[in-house]
């Protein structure tokens, strides 16, 4: 991604994340970024294209940390408590980018369809895990669907909590362990 690229991309994150995404203008995008209107198009043929892409590459991001970290977990518990401590350490370094794709995942337009099809991919490699687990017999069967989706609500429910305690730095180890203590021993 080239200089001017990364501007328009960081910054409509920005935008979208603090005004939403119906509040915030091309005009907007073009004088904070210091661009003419030309130029954003010459990248981006909308402003649709540009929330697409955010949400793209924020969910792309997320699904590949996991499939890394993940790889290298022998025990699917293990693999559990790995996406666990990721998803807690993106809610910290990529704040913008979830607070637009929860933001705009309910309702039916276009934009709305697709933040749920990317929550939907990425809670589909959760639930790859636990049925990889169930098969293994590494871990007690339940409604993989269910727990996957649960597990990506704890992303939701850390933002919350953060927001509601006004917590700039959050202690990502010290809510992983309670996470561990309350999510993960019942699957063993």
């Amino acid at each position: 991604m080239n200089k001017t690229k990364r501007k328009i991309f960081e910054t409509s994150m920005k935008l979208f994340a603090e005004k939403g995404y119906d509040a915030t203008s091309i005009e907007e995008i073009t004088a904070v970024v210091g661009v003419a209107k030309g130029t954003l198009y010459y990248h981006f043929s909308s402003k649709e294209e540009i929330f697409n892409f955010l949400v793209e590459e924020g969910m792309k991001l997320l699904r590949n940390s996991i499939e890394i970290k993940t790889s290298k977990c022998e025990t699917t518990l293990d693999k559990l408590k790995a996406v666990s401590l990721i998803q807690l350490k993106t809610i910290y370094k990529y704040e913008n980018i979830l607070t637009i794709v929860l933001s705009q995942a309910l309702g039916n337009e276009k934009r709305n369809v697709f933040c749920k099809e990317k929550i939907i991919e990425y809670i589909t490699v959760i639930e790859n895990i636990l049925k990889e687990g169930f098969q293994k017999k590494d871990i007690k069967i339940c409604d993989p669907a269910l727990l996957a989706s649960e597990m990506f609500s704890l992303t939701y429910a850390t933002l919350i909590y953060r927001r509601k305690l006004n917590i700039e730095a959050i202690d990502i180890q010290a809510i992983y362990k309670e996470y561990e203590k309350n999510l993960f021993y019942k699957l063993v």
